[in-house]
């Protein structure tokens, strides 16, 4: 058992990399996260499918030109591209916010919602599609929850930082700090990319140069035809809506407690540094333990379950329950049910992970987002309140967790007899 959780001596400078890419990864976001978060909690949850509608077609929007650059370019440009892309972007909302005057606070505040949740979905979607691309399937068991932690970790210094230094350099110096740490992003991209040639995953040598090849539309299409990605949708699926109907309890919280924009971004982030507190202890006393013994679907069934358990304790309770249930199942999805569901992706092709992984992670995520918060909206106008919502919820999550351990066995028993990589050379 000790030699199977064992470091090799190769993989310790490509796991350092990798530690350290993911922890810039999130800590550009969590740099930004609170100030979205406040300006939901301002809004109501009312809001929120309006929001969530706009961050939907803008996905949709993006979602071609990303399977366009990732039929056409090698993976050694593509996923740098992808974060030189997003660093643009940060860096374009500088002038924006210091016009805010002029702009508006609402309009801006509403792209800026938009942006900052479309930024995190591709950037995290890419980063585990790389690293699983890299990675065999018993290095991702071993070696992605430690990877994990380093992302835990900046989502640590993240919102810390932004407590901090908020009231020091404003909105813009925060943003150069979220396009420095994505500067990090790609040169660590560019190292583990040599480090991958000189260590490719079954010999393949030409892996980081290949062009993952395919139409601009093939994530949809490849998603629907693999029954293994198809599976992972509808568990990613559920598992955002289980999210999210929390998320929507815990924003009108935040806005009934605290009046002011300050008050709600302090508690913000205060929120997500004891999230992923709890999340890093997930990972580091459990998550591992289970992925190396067990498998992807157990940790997937723990997960559904904790969920469920939460949820039905909101049901008795009721809302002063929410922050709690915030806290547990959010550090649960991140810590648990994340390096579970992405070890299962190293079992499928390139164009699967990159582009059927990608419209899962991004398409798919903000389509169960948008129908949630409507749905939520529908039953509180036929008169239902949040313990009778929560116990619907906690029924959704259980199953979810029956799901997520099916959907774990269908790729393992994938796993032992994997299909051909069709864009992998004879």
């Amino acid at each position: 058992m000790t030699k199977r959780i064992a470091v090799e001596r190769h993989e310790w400078t490509a796991l350092g990399v990798s530690f350290a890419y993911f922890f810039c990864v999130l800590a550009a976001y969590y740099i930004v996260r609170p100030v979205r978060e406040q300006l939901s909690a301002a809004v109501g949850s009312t809001q929120l499918p309006i929001f969530f509608l706009a961050t939907f077609l803008a996905t949709l929007l993006l979602t071609p030109v990303f399977g366009m650059l990732a039929a056409r370019w090698r993976r050694s440009r593509f996923v740098p591209a992808v974060y030189l892309f997003f660093l643009g972007c940060v860096l374009l909302f500088i002038p924006l916010f210091q016009m805010q005057d002029v702009i508006g606070a609402k309009v801006l505040g509403s792209v800026f919602f938009v942006w900052v949740s479309v930024f995190n979905l591709f950037v995290v979607a890419v980063f585990w599609s790389f690293m699983a691309d890299i990675f065999d399937t018993g290095q991702a068991r071993r070696l992605f929850p430690i990877i994990a932690v380093g992302g835990a970790l900046g989502a640590i210094v993240g919102p810390y930082m932004t407590g901090a230094l908020v009231h020091r350099i404003g909105v813009s110096g925060l943003l150069v700090m979220s396009a420095l740490f994505l500067a990090v992003c790609i040169g660590c991209i560019l190292f583990l990319s040599e480090w991958s040639r000189r260590h490719p995953v079954d010999g393949d040598t030409t892996r980081g140069e290949r062009v993952i090849g395919g139409s601009i539309l093939a994530g949809i299409i490849g998603t629907l035809r693999d029954p293994l990605l198809r599976r992972m949708a509808v568990l990613t699926l559920l598992a955002e809506l289980v999210g999210t109907v929390i998320y929507a309890f815990q924003v009108d919280f935040i806005g009934a407690q605290f009046p002011t924009r300050e008050l709600r971004i302090e508690f913000a982030s205060k929120l997500d540094l004891c999230t992923n507190l709890l999340q890093i202890l997930l990972q580091t006393t459990l998550t591992r333990a289970i992925l190396v013994r067990s498998g992807p679907a157990a940790a997937l069934l723990l997960d559904g379950v904790i969920k469920t358990v939460m949820l039905a304790g909101l049901a008795l309770i009721g809302g002063e329950w929410i922050i709690l249930v915030a806290l547990v199942t959010r550090a649960a999805g991140y810590g648990v049910f994340k390096p579970a569901a992405d070890t299962i992706y190293t079992q499928i092709g390139a164009e699967g992970r990159y582009k059927g992984k990608g419209f899962i992670d991004t398409a798919v995520w903000r389509l169960s987002d948008l129908a949630t918060t409507s749905g939520i909206t529908l039953l509180r106008g036929l008169g239902m309140g949040v313990g009778h919502i929560a116990l619907l919820t906690a029924g959704i999550a259980g199953a979810m967790a029956w799901l997520g351990w099916r959907v774990a066995r269908a790729g393992e028993f994938k796993g032992a007899n994997p299909q051909p990589d069709v864009n992998r050379p004879a």
